[in-house]
């Protein structure tokens, strides 16, 4: 599984932090949510620790739910729709 990348955070003077994932917003944090946030980030991977946070991150699953059978049929637009008479 890859590192996550491409996240930001900013702390406000209003004590808030807006973490951003690849420019956009992807949470905003405020009170005590911030600050065990903050303490987080300062004493791990920050990019993992923002990942966690914003629930922006993969499980790993992602590839093999691509390629199960049971959504390989819709994928290509095979199977027809149902009469409904």
């Amino acid at each position: 599984m890859p590192k996550p990348h491409g996240f930001t955070y900013q702390r406000h003077r209003d004590d808030s932090v807006v973490i951003t994932h690849r420019g956009r917003t992807a949470a905003v944090l405020r009170g005590d949510r911030a600050g065990k946030f903050l303490a987080e980030v300062e004493s791990g991977d920050a990019q993992l620790v923002m990942a966690r946070w914003t629930g922006a991150y993969k499980f790993g699953n992602e590839r093999l739910a691509r390629s199960h059978p049971r959504t390989h049929g819709r994928a290509q637009g095979r199977g027809q729709p149902r009469d409904r008479h």
